[in-house]
């Protein structure tokens, strides 16, 4: 479980096929000794095992590797080497939540259909899947390249937000140009309510 605050702006080292699919080593500030084989943290959005991790003078870095579903269905299968991501560890209990609930499990790409700069702000609009779009809605919670933002206008298929400064000096966002495809991971408690209205009240 996430929040979307993205807390490190990690940088891809190396990327390797591996059996299962590819193996990433990330460059990190993140102290590799807080935490363990096996923790989750979401890169990019999308949840993964940690399944090596040092830390050294070079810069501390940790692995993860992605299987076929998720070089399928994110844009995990276009990370280059030098290229950089969002990064979150998973939440802890007691921990403030600063954006929404997060899973780490992403839903679709979304594709930048424009994208707007004011003095104060950055306007991007995105397509959504056909798949994910109804769970996207005006001023609602969405997750984008694992960032938790607040959606602006939705009307079909497109959705808008607006990025403070803030937000483009800590995470990817302000290297985003238009036709770029994000991770997009839709409000959970969207999915639960849309499964609960597929099925009939008893009288």
């Amino acid at each position: 479980m996430f929040t979307g605050i993205v807390t490190d702006l990690g940088e891809i080292l190396s990327v390797e096929q591996v059996p299962a699919g590819l193996r990433t080593r990330i460059r990190t500030v993140y102290d590799t000794d807080g935490f363990d084989i096996g923790a989750s943290i979401a890169c990019a959005g999308v949840c993964h095992t940690v399944t090596a991790k040092a830390n050294s003078s070079n810069g501390n870095w940790f692995e993860v590797e992605s299987a076929a579903e998720t070089l399928a269905i994110t844009n995990v299968s276009t990370w280059a080497v030098g290229q950089k991501i969002n990064l979150e560890r998973s939440l802890t209990l007691g921990a403030e939540l600063g954006g929404h609930l997060v899973l780490g499990h992403v839903d679709g790409l979304a594709t930048i259909t424009k994208r707007e700069d004011h003095p104060d702000s950055v306007y991007f609009q995105f397509e959504a899947p056909l798949a994910c779009a109804p769970f996207i809605a005006k001023k609602g919670s969405v997750t984008l390249d694992g960032t938790s933002l607040t959606v602006n206008e939705a009307d079909g298929l497109l959705f808008s937000v607006f990025l403070i400064p803030h937000t483009l000096e800590v995470t990817t966002w302000s290297q985003r140009k238009v036709g770029d495809k994000v991770n997009l991971e839709v409000d959970m408690m969207a999915r639960y309510a849309a499964r609960l209205a597929e099925f009939p009240r008893e009288a």
